[in-house]
Protein backbone atom coordinates (compact mmCIF):
# COMPACT_ATOMS: atom_id res chain seq x y z
CA UNK A 1 0.00 0.00 0.00
CA UNK A 2 1.39 3.97 -0.97
CA UNK A 3 1.04 6.43 1.41
CA UNK A 4 0.16 9.95 -0.14
CA UNK A 5 2.05 13.13 1.14
CA UNK A 6 0.80 16.86 1.10
CA UNK A 7 3.44 19.02 2.82
CA UNK A 8 4.38 21.76 0.88
CA UNK A 9 6.45 23.72 3.56
CA UNK A 10 10.27 23.77 2.31
CA UNK A 11 11.47 20.58 1.50
CA UNK A 12 9.07 18.55 4.26
CA UNK A 13 7.19 16.67 1.60
CA UNK A 14 10.34 15.25 -0.51
CA UNK A 15 12.38 13.97 3.03
CA UNK A 16 9.53 12.63 4.22
CA UNK A 17 9.25 10.35 0.80
CA UNK A 18 12.60 9.97 0.81
CA UNK A 19 12.52 7.97 4.37
CA UNK A 20 9.20 6.05 3.59
CA UNK A 21 10.84 4.97 0.56
CA UNK A 22 14.35 3.59 2.23
CA UNK A 23 11.98 1.93 4.47
CA UNK A 24 10.34 0.27 1.41
CA UNK A 25 7.03 2.10 1.44
CA UNK A 26 5.59 3.46 -1.87
CA UNK A 27 4.89 6.95 -1.64
CA UNK A 28 3.71 9.81 -3.72
CA UNK A 29 4.58 13.32 -3.15
CA UNK A 30 1.74 16.47 -3.34
CA UNK A 31 1.90 20.19 -3.91
CA UNK A 32 -1.47 20.67 -2.34
CA UNK A 33 -4.09 18.81 -0.61
CA UNK A 34 -6.32 18.66 -3.21
CA UNK A 35 -4.52 16.63 -5.39
CA UNK A 36 -3.43 14.67 -2.75
CA UNK A 37 -7.09 14.20 -1.77
CA UNK A 38 -7.74 12.81 -5.81
CA UNK A 39 -4.52 10.51 -5.32
CA UNK A 40 -6.13 9.04 -2.21
CA UNK A 41 -9.64 8.35 -3.86
CA UNK A 42 -7.58 6.69 -6.52
CA UNK A 43 -6.32 4.13 -3.50
CA UNK A 44 -4.05 4.38 -0.81
CA UNK A 45 -3.03 2.90 2.68
CA UNK A 46 -3.07 6.15 4.75
CA UNK A 47 -2.10 9.84 4.01
CA UNK A 48 0.79 12.62 5.78
CA UNK A 49 -0.81 16.07 5.31
CA UNK A 50 0.64 19.27 6.49
CA UNK A 51 -1.50 21.41 8.68
CA UNK A 52 -0.96 24.54 6.59
CA UNK A 53 -2.29 22.87 3.42
CA UNK A 54 -5.60 22.02 4.77
CA UNK A 55 -7.50 25.43 3.93
CA UNK A 56 -11.10 25.24 4.84
CA UNK A 57 -12.29 24.71 1.60
CA UNK A 58 -9.95 21.12 1.44
CA UNK A 59 -11.29 20.15 5.21
CA UNK A 60 -14.57 20.47 3.39
CA UNK A 61 -13.86 18.54 0.35
CA UNK A 62 -11.77 15.67 2.52
CA UNK A 63 -14.92 15.46 5.02
CA UNK A 64 -17.11 14.83 1.87
CA UNK A 65 -14.52 11.58 0.57
CA UNK A 66 -14.22 10.28 4.29
CA UNK A 67 -17.96 10.19 4.76
CA UNK A 68 -18.44 8.54 1.47
CA UNK A 69 -16.26 5.70 2.40
CA UNK A 70 -17.70 1.95 2.73
CA UNK A 71 -18.84 1.25 6.22
CA UNK A 72 -15.39 -1.17 6.71
CA UNK A 73 -12.91 1.98 6.04
CA UNK A 74 -11.56 4.21 8.18
CA UNK A 75 -9.11 5.81 6.43
CA UNK A 76 -6.37 7.14 8.44
CA UNK A 77 -4.57 10.94 8.35
CA UNK A 78 -1.94 11.42 9.80
CA UNK A 79 -1.73 15.89 10.48
CA UNK A 80 1.99 17.41 11.17
CA UNK A 81 0.86 19.97 13.27
CA UNK A 82 3.05 23.13 14.21
CA UNK A 83 4.97 23.50 17.25
CA UNK A 84 2.83 25.44 19.91
CA UNK A 85 0.84 25.57 23.44
CA UNK A 86 -3.05 24.73 23.32
CA UNK A 87 -5.09 28.71 22.70
CA UNK A 88 -8.08 29.30 21.43
CA UNK A 89 -6.45 29.22 17.56
CA UNK A 90 -5.54 25.82 18.13
CA UNK A 91 -9.44 24.83 19.71
CA UNK A 92 -10.76 26.16 16.27
CA UNK A 93 -8.32 23.98 14.78
CA UNK A 94 -8.67 21.16 16.28
CA UNK A 95 -12.80 21.30 16.21
CA UNK A 96 -12.70 22.28 12.49
CA UNK A 97 -10.79 19.18 11.27
CA UNK A 98 -12.97 16.40 13.66
CA UNK A 99 -15.02 15.56 10.69
CA UNK A 100 -12.15 13.76 9.15
CA UNK A 101 -12.46 11.32 11.12
CA UNK A 102 -9.54 9.28 11.88
CA UNK A 103 -7.06 11.77 12.20
CA UNK A 104 -3.35 11.28 14.30
CA UNK A 105 -1.50 14.21 15.23
CA UNK A 106 2.21 14.53 15.07
CA UNK A 107 4.12 17.94 16.08
CA UNK A 108 7.03 19.14 14.19
CA UNK A 109 9.44 18.71 14.38
CA UNK A 110 8.80 15.07 14.01
CA UNK A 111 11.78 12.23 14.92
CA UNK A 112 12.03 9.87 11.74
CA UNK A 113 11.70 7.15 14.42
CA UNK A 114 8.12 8.18 15.48
CA UNK A 115 7.00 8.89 11.93
CA UNK A 116 7.82 5.40 10.48
CA UNK A 117 6.35 4.05 13.56
CA UNK A 118 2.98 6.04 13.03
CA UNK A 119 3.44 5.36 9.32
CA UNK A 120 3.48 1.61 10.23
CA UNK A 121 0.79 1.72 12.45
CA UNK A 122 -1.63 3.36 10.23
CA UNK A 123 -0.64 0.82 7.21
CA UNK A 124 -1.64 -2.21 9.77
CA UNK A 125 -4.90 -0.72 10.50
CA UNK A 126 -5.74 0.16 6.91
CA UNK A 127 -4.61 -3.95 5.99
CA UNK A 128 -7.18 -4.87 8.85
CA UNK A 129 -10.07 -2.93 7.48
CA UNK A 130 -9.16 -4.80 3.89
CA UNK A 131 -9.36 -8.05 5.33
CA UNK A 132 -13.05 -7.07 7.30
CA UNK A 133 -13.92 -5.80 3.05
CA UNK A 134 -12.89 -9.26 1.75
CA UNK A 135 -14.46 -11.12 4.55
CA UNK A 136 -17.83 -9.19 4.29
CA UNK A 137 -17.67 -9.91 0.23
CA UNK A 138 -16.76 -13.53 1.12
CA UNK A 139 -19.55 -13.67 3.56
CA UNK A 140 -22.31 -12.17 0.91
CA UNK A 141 -21.13 -14.82 -2.07
CA UNK A 142 -21.71 -17.76 1.28
CA UNK A 143 -25.44 -16.43 2.42
CA UNK A 144 -26.03 -15.88 -1.40
CA UNK A 145 -24.90 -19.56 -2.28
CA UNK A 146 -27.00 -20.76 0.61
CA UNK A 147 -30.17 -18.76 -0.27
CA UNK A 148 -29.76 -20.59 -3.66
CA UNK A 149 -29.44 -23.96 -1.92
CA UNK A 150 -33.20 -23.36 -0.21
CA UNK A 151 -34.22 -22.07 -3.07
CA UNK A 152 -33.62 -25.38 -4.91
CA UNK A 153 -34.41 -27.75 -1.86
CA UNK A 154 -38.00 -25.50 -1.56
CA UNK A 155 -38.68 -26.26 -5.38
CA UNK A 156 -37.30 -30.18 -4.86
CA UNK A 157 -40.00 -30.29 -2.31
CA UNK A 158 -42.63 -28.51 -4.40
CA UNK A 159 -42.02 -30.41 -7.69
CA UNK A 160 -42.37 -33.92 -5.24
CA UNK A 161 -45.89 -32.36 -4.16
CA UNK A 162 -46.63 -30.97 -7.63
CA UNK A 163 -46.10 -34.84 -9.24
CA UNK A 164 -48.82 -36.53 -6.18
CA UNK A 165 -50.99 -33.89 -6.84
CA UNK A 166 -51.20 -34.35 -10.21
CA UNK A 167 -50.94 -38.15 -10.36
CA UNK A 168 -54.04 -38.98 -8.48
CA UNK A 169 -56.75 -36.73 -11.35
CA UNK A 170 -54.36 -38.36 -14.13
CA UNK A 171 -55.24 -41.72 -12.67
CA UNK A 172 -58.84 -41.03 -12.57
CA UNK A 173 -58.71 -39.95 -15.87
CA UNK A 174 -57.33 -43.28 -17.33
CA UNK A 175 -59.58 -44.76 -15.51
CA UNK A 176 -62.69 -42.99 -16.53
CA UNK A 177 -61.17 -43.36 -20.33
CA UNK A 178 -61.42 -47.22 -19.74
CA UNK A 179 -64.75 -47.49 -18.35
CA UNK A 180 -66.31 -45.19 -21.60
CA UNK A 181 -64.81 -47.72 -23.92
CA UNK A 182 -66.74 -50.29 -21.69
CA UNK A 183 -69.95 -48.28 -21.28
CA UNK A 184 -72.51 -49.26 -22.66
CA UNK A 185 -74.56 -46.33 -23.23
CA UNK A 186 -73.74 -42.51 -24.72
CA UNK A 187 -75.36 -41.44 -21.67
CA UNK A 188 -72.98 -43.15 -19.00
CA UNK A 189 -70.04 -42.29 -21.09
CA UNK A 190 -71.16 -38.97 -20.98
CA UNK A 191 -70.82 -38.85 -16.93
CA UNK A 192 -67.52 -40.57 -16.81
CA UNK A 193 -66.42 -37.83 -19.69
CA UNK A 194 -67.78 -35.08 -17.45
CA UNK A 195 -65.76 -36.59 -14.30
CA UNK A 196 -63.03 -36.92 -16.49
CA UNK A 197 -63.44 -33.09 -17.56
CA UNK A 198 -63.65 -32.42 -13.81
CA UNK A 199 -60.03 -34.01 -12.73
CA UNK A 200 -58.54 -32.05 -16.13
CA UNK A 201 -59.51 -28.59 -14.72
CA UNK A 202 -58.08 -30.11 -10.86
CA UNK A 203 -54.83 -30.62 -13.25
CA UNK A 204 -55.04 -27.40 -14.74
CA UNK A 205 -55.42 -25.36 -11.66
CA UNK A 206 -52.70 -26.81 -10.34
CA UNK A 207 -50.52 -26.38 -12.77
CA UNK A 208 -51.55 -22.07 -12.44
CA UNK A 209 -50.52 -21.92 -9.32
CA UNK A 210 -47.52 -23.68 -9.36
CA UNK A 211 -46.35 -20.82 -12.69
CA UNK A 212 -47.21 -18.11 -10.55
CA UNK A 213 -44.85 -18.97 -7.87
CA UNK A 214 -42.02 -19.34 -10.53
CA UNK A 215 -43.27 -16.47 -12.86
CA UNK A 216 -43.64 -14.29 -9.77
CA UNK A 217 -42.40 -10.54 -10.27
CA UNK A 218 -39.76 -10.07 -7.83
CA UNK A 219 -40.19 -6.29 -7.75
CA UNK A 220 -42.50 -5.02 -4.36
CA UNK A 221 -45.95 -4.72 -5.15
CA UNK A 222 -49.40 -4.78 -3.34
CA UNK A 223 -50.47 -8.46 -2.40
CA UNK A 224 -52.96 -10.51 -0.74
CA UNK A 225 -51.37 -12.59 1.97
CA UNK A 226 -54.76 -14.62 1.68
CA UNK A 227 -54.14 -15.02 -2.07
CA UNK A 228 -50.52 -16.07 -1.22
CA UNK A 229 -51.65 -18.74 1.38
CA UNK A 230 -54.35 -20.31 -0.82
CA UNK A 231 -52.19 -20.72 -3.70
CA UNK A 232 -49.84 -22.46 -1.49
CA UNK A 233 -52.86 -24.72 0.43
CA UNK A 234 -53.92 -26.01 -3.88
CA UNK A 235 -50.54 -27.44 -3.91
CA UNK A 236 -50.64 -29.37 -0.49
CA UNK A 237 -54.30 -30.67 -0.69
CA UNK A 238 -53.85 -34.25 -1.50
CA UNK A 239 -50.78 -34.27 0.82
CA UNK A 240 -52.98 -32.83 3.83
CA UNK A 241 -55.61 -35.44 2.93
CA UNK A 242 -52.80 -38.64 2.54
CA UNK A 243 -51.31 -37.83 6.00
CA UNK A 244 -54.63 -37.29 7.97
CA UNK A 245 -54.01 -33.73 8.89
CA UNK A 246 -57.56 -31.70 9.30
CA UNK A 247 -56.93 -28.12 8.43
CA UNK A 248 -59.00 -25.43 9.86
CA UNK A 249 -58.44 -22.17 8.15
CA UNK A 250 -59.91 -18.23 9.50
CA UNK A 251 -58.75 -16.12 7.19
CA UNK A 252 -60.60 -12.89 7.81
CA UNK A 253 -61.03 -9.74 5.74
CA UNK A 254 -57.36 -7.80 5.55
CA UNK A 255 -56.53 -4.84 4.08
CA UNK A 256 -53.31 -5.89 1.24
CA UNK A 257 -49.53 -5.06 1.69
CA UNK A 258 -46.46 -4.00 -0.11
CA UNK A 259 -44.33 -6.75 -0.43
CA UNK A 260 -42.45 -9.36 -2.85
CA UNK A 261 -45.00 -12.10 -3.06
CA UNK A 262 -42.70 -14.58 -4.37
CA UNK A 263 -40.71 -14.02 -1.22
CA UNK A 264 -44.08 -14.47 1.06
CA UNK A 265 -44.63 -17.41 -0.53
CA UNK A 266 -41.22 -18.99 -0.20
CA UNK A 267 -41.89 -18.32 3.69
CA UNK A 268 -45.32 -19.99 3.93
CA UNK A 269 -43.89 -23.02 2.10
CA UNK A 270 -41.31 -23.23 4.51
CA UNK A 271 -43.90 -23.19 7.56
CA UNK A 272 -46.40 -25.21 6.11
CA UNK A 273 -43.91 -27.80 4.74
CA UNK A 274 -42.39 -28.12 8.58
CA UNK A 275 -45.85 -28.64 10.06
CA UNK A 276 -46.66 -31.17 8.03
CA UNK A 277 -43.77 -33.05 8.45
CA UNK A 278 -43.99 -32.68 11.82
CA UNK A 279 -47.23 -34.57 11.97
CA UNK A 280 -46.47 -38.05 10.52
CA UNK A 281 -49.52 -39.57 12.45
CA UNK A 282 -51.48 -36.81 11.48
CA UNK A 283 -53.19 -33.80 13.53
CA UNK A 284 -54.39 -30.21 12.91
CA UNK A 285 -53.35 -27.60 10.88
CA UNK A 286 -54.60 -24.41 11.82
CA UNK A 287 -54.06 -21.07 9.50
CA UNK A 288 -54.99 -17.84 10.48
CA UNK A 289 -54.84 -14.32 8.57
CA UNK A 290 -55.89 -11.27 10.77
CA UNK A 291 -55.36 -7.89 11.38
CA UNK A 292 -52.55 -6.94 13.77
CA UNK A 293 -50.97 -4.45 15.36
CA UNK A 294 -47.25 -4.94 16.70
CA UNK A 295 -47.13 -3.20 20.06
CA UNK A 296 -43.60 -3.83 20.52
CA UNK A 297 -42.60 -1.35 17.61
CA UNK A 298 -45.41 1.84 18.07
CA UNK A 299 -48.26 0.09 17.63
CA UNK A 300 -47.77 -0.76 13.94
CA UNK A 301 -50.29 -1.82 11.64
CA UNK A 302 -50.57 -5.24 9.60
CA UNK A 303 -51.39 -8.61 8.94
CA UNK A 304 -50.21 -11.48 11.32
CA UNK A 305 -50.42 -14.93 9.61
CA UNK A 306 -50.19 -17.93 12.12
CA UNK A 307 -49.58 -21.50 11.61
CA UNK A 308 -50.16 -23.94 14.35
CA UNK A 309 -49.80 -27.24 14.44
CA UNK A 310 -50.41 -30.51 17.17
CA UNK A 311 -46.95 -32.36 15.84
CA UNK A 312 -44.00 -33.75 17.37
CA UNK A 313 -42.97 -30.31 18.83
CA UNK A 314 -39.65 -28.79 18.79
CA UNK A 315 -36.86 -30.06 21.46
CA UNK A 316 -35.93 -27.18 23.58
CA UNK A 317 -31.94 -27.49 22.28
CA UNK A 318 -32.89 -26.60 18.98
CA UNK A 319 -35.33 -24.37 19.26
CA UNK A 320 -32.80 -21.85 20.52
CA UNK A 321 -31.22 -22.03 17.58
CA UNK A 322 -34.09 -22.35 15.53
CA UNK A 323 -33.45 -19.17 13.21
CA UNK A 324 -29.18 -20.55 12.75
CA UNK A 325 -28.45 -22.15 9.27
CA UNK A 326 -27.93 -25.57 9.22
CA UNK A 327 -30.29 -26.18 12.69
CA UNK A 328 -32.83 -28.51 11.91
CA UNK A 329 -35.16 -31.03 13.53
CA UNK A 330 -35.07 -33.76 10.20
CA UNK A 331 -31.82 -35.15 10.66
CA UNK A 332 -30.28 -35.65 7.07
CA UNK A 333 -33.79 -35.35 5.32
CA UNK A 334 -33.67 -31.64 6.44
CA UNK A 335 -31.06 -28.85 4.64
CA UNK A 336 -31.37 -26.46 7.82
CA UNK A 337 -31.65 -23.92 5.99
CA UNK A 338 -35.63 -22.73 5.51
CA UNK A 339 -36.43 -20.88 8.85
CA UNK A 340 -32.79 -18.98 8.47
CA UNK A 341 -34.19 -17.93 4.94
CA UNK A 342 -37.83 -17.43 6.36
CA UNK A 343 -36.33 -15.09 9.15
CA UNK A 344 -34.17 -13.43 6.46
CA UNK A 345 -36.87 -12.57 4.04
CA UNK A 346 -39.42 -11.42 7.17
CA UNK A 347 -36.42 -9.12 8.52
CA UNK A 348 -36.48 -7.50 5.00
CA UNK A 349 -40.28 -6.98 4.89
CA UNK A 350 -39.38 -4.80 8.38
CA UNK A 351 -41.57 -7.80 10.12
CA UNK A 352 -41.57 -10.19 13.00
CA UNK A 353 -41.11 -14.13 13.05
CA UNK A 354 -42.11 -15.76 16.44
CA UNK A 355 -42.20 -19.54 17.42
CA UNK A 356 -43.97 -21.37 20.60
CA UNK A 357 -43.01 -25.39 20.83
CA UNK A 358 -43.54 -27.72 22.89
CA UNK A 359 -42.21 -31.51 22.68
CA UNK A 360 -43.42 -32.79 26.03
CA UNK A 361 -46.76 -34.74 25.91
CA UNK A 362 -49.99 -33.98 26.44
CA UNK A 363 -50.01 -30.79 23.79
CA UNK A 364 -47.05 -30.92 21.74
CA UNK A 365 -46.99 -28.60 18.68
CA UNK A 366 -45.60 -25.83 16.90
CA UNK A 367 -47.26 -22.55 16.53
CA UNK A 368 -45.68 -19.89 14.26
CA UNK A 369 -47.00 -16.18 13.91
CA UNK A 370 -45.48 -14.20 11.10
CA UNK A 371 -46.30 -10.35 11.99
CA UNK A 372 -46.17 -8.03 8.35
CA UNK A 373 -46.60 -4.29 8.82
CA UNK A 374 -48.81 -3.00 6.27
CA UNK A 375 -46.20 -0.20 5.52
CA UNK A 376 -42.50 -1.56 5.69
CA UNK A 377 -40.30 0.67 6.69
CA UNK A 378 -37.22 1.98 3.93
CA UNK A 379 -33.98 -0.85 4.72
CA UNK A 380 -31.37 -1.95 2.00
CA UNK A 381 -33.28 -4.58 0.60
CA UNK A 382 -35.08 -1.74 -1.62
CA UNK A 383 -38.84 -2.10 -0.24
CA UNK A 384 -40.35 1.03 -0.20
CA UNK A 385 -44.02 2.39 -0.25
CA UNK A 386 -42.69 4.17 -3.45
CA UNK A 387 -40.63 1.64 -5.72
CA UNK A 388 -40.42 4.33 -8.73
CA UNK A 389 -38.58 7.30 -6.56
CA UNK A 390 -35.54 5.65 -7.04
CA UNK A 391 -35.22 2.63 -5.27
CA UNK A 392 -35.03 -0.49 -6.67
CA UNK A 393 -35.70 -3.99 -5.68
CA UNK A 394 -32.64 -6.73 -5.57
CA UNK A 395 -30.42 -4.43 -4.02
CA UNK A 396 -30.43 -6.09 -0.62
CA UNK A 397 -26.69 -7.23 -0.34
CA UNK A 398 -25.09 -3.94 -0.65
CA UNK A 399 -24.77 -3.09 2.30
CA UNK A 400 -25.05 -6.55 4.15
CA UNK A 401 -28.96 -6.01 5.34
CA UNK A 402 -28.65 -5.77 9.34
CA UNK A 403 -29.35 -8.48 11.41
CA UNK A 404 -32.75 -9.10 12.81
CA UNK A 405 -32.35 -9.04 16.77
CA UNK A 406 -33.04 -12.58 18.21
CA UNK A 407 -34.70 -11.74 21.62
CA UNK A 408 -34.13 -13.77 24.57
CA UNK A 409 -36.76 -16.66 25.11
CA UNK A 410 -40.00 -15.16 26.82
CA UNK A 411 -41.72 -17.45 28.66
CA UNK A 412 -45.61 -18.06 28.52
CA UNK A 413 -46.67 -17.27 32.31
CA UNK A 414 -50.05 -15.88 31.78
CA UNK A 415 -50.97 -16.89 28.49
CA UNK A 416 -49.95 -15.78 25.19
CA UNK A 417 -49.17 -12.13 24.34
CA UNK A 418 -51.56 -10.08 23.14
CA UNK A 419 -49.76 -9.13 19.93
CA UNK A 420 -48.77 -12.92 19.56
CA UNK A 421 -51.97 -15.14 19.16
CA UNK A 422 -55.18 -15.43 20.13
CA UNK A 423 -55.98 -18.39 22.96
CA UNK A 424 -57.81 -20.26 20.37
CA UNK A 425 -55.08 -20.18 17.77
CA UNK A 426 -52.50 -21.89 20.06
CA UNK A 427 -54.11 -25.25 20.11
CA UNK A 428 -53.21 -25.53 24.05
CA UNK A 429 -49.69 -25.40 22.99
CA UNK A 430 -47.06 -23.71 26.32
CA UNK A 431 -43.55 -22.79 26.70
CA UNK A 432 -41.50 -20.08 25.55
CA UNK A 433 -41.63 -17.91 23.10
CA UNK A 434 -38.73 -17.12 20.66
CA UNK A 435 -38.94 -13.85 18.48
CA UNK A 436 -36.79 -12.50 15.59
CA UNK A 437 -37.76 -8.90 15.24
CA UNK A 438 -36.19 -7.15 11.72
CA UNK A 439 -38.65 -4.02 12.56
CA UNK A 440 -37.20 -2.57 16.07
Amino acid sequence: MRVVVAAPSGRDGVLICNLLASRGIACVNCATAELARIEVSAGAGAVILAEEALALDDIARWTVQVADQDSWGDFPIIILTDRGVVNSESQRRMLVRQPLGNLILLERPVRPETLMSTVQAALRSRARQYQMRDYLAERVKVEEALRTSEKLAVAGRLAASIAHEINNPLEAVVNLLYLINMSSSLQEAKEYAQTGMSELARVSEIVTHTLRFYRQNSKPAIVQVNEIVDSVLVLYQARLSSAEILLERDFRQCPPIFARAGELRQVIVNLLGNAVDAMAGGGTLKIRITNAREHRNGARAGIRLTIADTGSGIPPEIKKRLFEPFVSTKGDLGTGLGLWVSSGIVQKHSGTIRVRSNSLPPATGTVFSVFLPLQPQLVSNGLSMKPHEGHVAGTELRPIPKPGRVLPPQPEVAGPPADFLASDDALGIRGETLIVSGGE
